[in-house]
């Protein structure tokens, strides 16, 4: 579930998602969950060119730090592209229920991840550590 908050997307970021949405529809669709939540957030996304996203705002290559607001556990993860992923190392797929639900979010929100059986995870986005538009990098 996306926050009520404003959803930024860079334009290049919007390109790139909408055209990896559009080939995940002739596929199976393992990520469900991550796959709608990433549609939800295309379709409600203020696209903007990279110089006007705000530097407190996710977007891909974005390293989050979050906080389950249950457990108080506190976690890093930067979003990628589903190539780049490798959990293990803290890189995540913007296609995974966290990575969708943080894309276009700022500082501050609060965001419910799904999980199985209809339940949800709660989280607050605590800080963006490193954002690539903010520090000039277009063109990761």
């Amino acid at each position: 579930m996306i926050s009520n908050a404003a959803i930024w997307v860079t334009d290049q970021d919007y390109n790139r998602l909408k055209r990896l949405l559009a080939g995940l529809m002739q596929q199976s669709r393992g990520m469900q969950a991550g796959v709608d939540t990433l549609e939800e957030v295309l379709d409600l996304a203020r696209v903007v060119h990279p110089e006007k996203v705000p530097e407190s705002v996710v977007t891909m290559n974005s390293r989050v730090l979050f906080e389950d607001l249950r457990t108080s556990e506190k976690s890093t993860v930067t979003i990628v592209y589903p190539d780049d992923a490798d959990p293990s190392s803290g890189t995540i797929s913007v296609l995974s229920p966290v990575g969708a639900a943080l894309l276009g979010e700022s500082e501050g929100a609060k965001v419910d991840l799904p999980l199985p059986h209809d339940r949800t995870r709660r989280i607050k986005i605590i800080d963006v550590l490193y954002q690539p538009e903010a520090q000039g990098d277009f063109a990761l």
